[in-house]
């Protein structure tokens, strides 16, 4: 059997939603499928998928779309390579599927968030959330074709906990680590508060992003800037993470929550808000503390608990590893997206 044909479509820029993006690519190319791409130009992450297939770059605008140049480079990949199936990651990139008279693929659009309307998925076959509220939301817009939940896998990296010298921290510290693009959606101040609440805490933020300066000023009003470390873009969070004593997640909205699977994976005992991902699938005070979200007391009182009582955080910690397995394993998540590509694109038109 020949191997099956997967063309990526991803205008993404950096974050972890573009690591998970190269992490599939990866797992695809493990389990045989032969990979083409069609993405944003000077990636950090360009060297790694080109490793796994060729990689024709671009930008896709309002003009460029006018101008035809991205479609004709799509129309050629599909009469030359004639791939099995098409993935779209993001609205933004369904809008490049190709009509269904210039190719028989499956044309999929990958969604790791809420869309505001259906306007770019007119070429969209089928819709993958990776939770279930993104897919229950989309035919609340009213999508009537077809969809599927698949999830996201931590990548499989071993965790190697950094050297906590390197960012001048005391080993004996109890250190809580956080991290994600620095806007408010994410909750980092929560994050400062309830550490400036922990006494003797210290703070990791791993990322970047416009509210640094309101952070570091923030720091500095809770008198807690000296316990408190801006790591900056961390290239695998991981290492961070597995070097902490509590991970938390302090999101106002998460539509999944990878690096939360990280810490999972690290082995590290999690405080996470209710937020959309996080509320789906983590069971509160089996695999970690689930607090309302902007709750910064619920928060530092996980804290309390995670140092005060190491024998629960242990627990929380292997009954999140169990809970890994069964929800986000790499075999399951390519498997599920296999069995989409190989649906016959005819029927679902």
């Amino acid at each position: 059997m020949k191997p099956l044909k997967l063309l990526h479509v991803h205008f993404g820029k950096e974050g972890g939603a573009e690591r998970f993006f190269v992490a599939l690519a990866q797992a695809f190319d493990r389990h045989g499928l032969e990979q083409q791409f069609i993405v944003r130009p000077d990636r950090t992450w360009s060297d790694d998928i080109k490793a796994l297939g060729k990689v024709t770059e671009g930008n896709f605008s309002h003009f460029i779309a006018a101008t035809g140049v991205m479609q004709w480079k799509m129309r050629r990949i599909c009469k030359t390579w004639q791939p099995d199936a098409i993935l779209a990651w993001m609205p933004r990139a369904s809008r490049l599927l190709p009509k269904a008279s210039t190719t028989p693929a499956v044309r999929v659009t990958r969604l790791g968030d809420f869309p505001l309307s259906l306007r770019y998925f007119n070429n969209t076959d089928v819709v993958v959330g990776n939770l279930p509220d993104i897919v229950t939301h989309v035919h609340g817009l009213g999508w009537t074709g077809a969809s599927e939940t698949i999830s996201n896998f931590p990548r499989p990296i071993d965790a190697k906990p950094v050297n906590r010298a390197d960012f001048d921290t005391p080993e004996d510290a109890f250190l809580v680590v956080a991290g994600g693009r620095f806007v408010n959606r994410k909750g980092m101040d929560v994050a400062l508060r309830a550490v400036a609440k922990t006494p003797g805490a210290w703070l990791w933020l791993m990322g970047e992003g416009p509210e640094e300066e309101m952070l570091r000023g923030l720091a500095a009003e809770l008198q807690v800037e000296d316990r408190v470390r801006f790591l900056g873009w961390v290239p695998e969070a991981i290492h961070c993470i597995a070097a902490g004593d509590a991970f938390v997640m302090p999101s106002r909205h998460e539509p999944l929550g990878n690096m939360l699977l990280e810490a999972w994976r690290a082995g590290v005992p999690s405080v996470s808000t209710r937020s959309e991902g996080p509320n789906w699938y983590m069971r509160p005070d089996v695999d970690g503390a689930l607090v309302e979200i902007d709750d910064v007391d619920a928060v530092a009182g996980a804290l309390a608990h995670i140092r005060a009582n190491p024998e629960d955080a242990a627990i929380w910690a292997q009954n999140a590893s169990d809970r890994l397995e069964e929800m986000f394993s790499e075999k399951a998540v390519v498997e599920a997206y296999v069995k989409v590509f190989q649906q016959d694109s005819a029927a679902l038109r």
